[in-house]
């Protein structure tokens, strides 16, 4: 398997997965035409994409979904209770597109199982499989337990939120306490402190590879993401570049990552 992602953020999230009969994208945060110039990069046509599959319903996850699978004629997939507040934004989508799935499914050679996440509206992770490789989605989730954890453990790589620091978070001037809130809260965002403890778990269970995701542009900046989350972490004896590795997703297409 291969997977990049090509944008990380409120301003847009894309990620790409292909292996031996498979192109799929995991959300279209961007516009349509962004988001073939970024396909473009990899030598990838929209008409090459089988499938697009939907965390949930915010904008930076869903913005040029309409277009690019009605443009191509791209199935798109979502969990049942995220598609019941989808079918109003993606209306003009044929009903023959529209995959509704509430467990595992395949999607020619790669397995899809969703995972619940602790979101203000319906949300879901996904892992993604293919013979003994496993990688995994976190994004948009509060908090982790252990469920969570089960669900994705044995992932060789994952793709896991550090949203914000707290103290740039509880000082941004620019955010509203309500604002603040939400996204320290139970159903908000991970904050450094809560992705390094999360990846301490993940690490116990084999993981090699994390990859910082849905930093905020205005409350965390992907060198301090990675300088905490690895102090973090080096404290409790897991030093970065040994066993384990840590990359950053941005805003722009990042590091293209092969599983063999």
């Amino acid at each position: 398997m291969k997977v990049i992602n090509l944008s990380s953020g409120s301003d847009g999230n894309l990620t790409y997965i292909e292996s031996e009969n498979s192109r799929i994208l995991v959300d279209v945060g961007l516009s349509c035409k962004e988001t073939q110039n970024r396909l473009a990069l990899l030598g990838v046509d929209g008409k090459d994409i089988d499938a697009i599959i939907i965390t949930h319903e915010h904008n930076d996850h869903i913005k040029g979904v309409d277009v690019l699978s009605r443009k191509y004629n791209i199935p798109i997939y979502a969990h049942e209770q995220v598609w019941a507040n989808l079918y109003d934004k993606l209306d003009k989508v044929p009903e023959r597109d529209k995959k509704i799935f509430t467990e595992s499914f395949a999607i020619n050679d790669l397995k899809l199982t969703p995972v619940e996440v602790p979101h203000d509206v319906k949300c879901f992770g996904y892992s993604i499989e293919k013979n003994e490789k496993k990688i995994s989605i976190l994004t948009d989730l509060g908090h982790t337990n252990e469920r969570i954890l089960r669900s994705v453990q044995g992932s060789q790589l994952i793709y896991l939120e550090a949203n914000h620091d707290l103290s740039m978070l509880k000082n941004c001037e620019k955010y509203p306490l309500t604002l603040k809130m939400r996204i320290a809260g139970k159903n908000g965002h991970l904050s450094n402190d809560a992705s390094a403890e999360f990846i301490e778990e993940l690490i116990k269970t084999g993981t090699k590879q994390v990859v910082l995701s849905h930093l905020s542009t205005e409350n965390n900046t992907p060198e301090l993401a990675f300088n905490y989350i690895s102090s973090k972490l080096a404290d409790k004896g897991f030093v970065e570049g040994e066993s384990f590795r840590i990359d950053v997703a941005l805003t722009r297409p990042t590091t293209l990552f092969k599983l063999k």
